[in-house]
């Protein structure tokens, strides 16, 4: 039985990734306290995927918002009785897709206001990277069969994904472990979740770490 080596991670990925799988599967078999975006709630999303332009800025300031209160709220008060907590997302992530999806004037606002907001989040021990290609995340995209989401074109998730790796290269005081999944199956393949699992419990210095299976 595996023991995490870190009070906080977070599962970060693109679009139809896997983070929330991934993140809830550990949580009820590690005895971790469960932190998930409750982006469907969103009334914003579905209008921003048909109309970008339009709904980008309340979008993202609406998750921002969202983001913030609940990780303040959970990460301030800790379940005595679970071992770590475990997220499917860190908050850094509504810059990486505010940057693509606001215009300059906005971004600029935004990233003022992000600033201040991120301050007061603790930020995670561990942050895991779910790489996936375009191929892969539009094959998850259509099997879990979001109406919203089916018409993500290639180009948006390429952007996504590139704004990620623009991100992790630029940390210097952050523990990231990329762990490429396009020849596994962790959803459905209980081996090829435990090798996750077992890579992500490993005790990492702070730097960038690649793991492909």
């Amino acid at each position: 039985m595996h023991k995490s080596p870190y009070k906080y991670i977070a599962i970060e990925g693109n679009i139809g990734s896997g983070k929330t799988s991934l993140a809830s599967h550990i949580s009820e078999d590690y005895n971790a306290m469960l932190i998930l975006e409750q982006f469907e709630d969103n009334s914003f999303l579905p209008k921003f995927y048909k109309d970008q332009a339009r709904y980008a800025f309340p979008l993202e300031l609406s998750f921002l918002a969202e983001r913030y209160q609940q990780l303040k709220s959970l990460l301030s008060n800790q379940d005595i009785f679970k071992d770590f907590t475990i997220s499917d997302y860190f908050i850094n992530k509504s810059l990486i897709f505010s940057r693509k999806t606001l215009q300059s004037e906005e971004y600029k606002l935004y990233h003022k206001l992000f600033e201040i907001i991120s301050q007061m989040i603790p930020r995670p021990d561990l942050l895991v990277y779910l790489y996936s290609s375009v191929e892969r995340l539009q094959e998850n995209i259509r099997k879990r069969d979001r109406s919203y989401e089916q018409n993500i074109k290639n180009e948006y998730l390429e952007s996504i994904q590139q704004s990620y790796f623009d991100f992790i290269r630029q940390q210097k005081n952050l523990r990231i472990l990329i762990i490429d999944t396009n020849n596994i199956d962790f959803v459905n393949n209980i081996e090829d979740y435990n090798k996750v699992v077992d890579v992500i419990f490993r005790d990492y210095p702070i730097g960038i770490h690649r793991i492909q299976f």
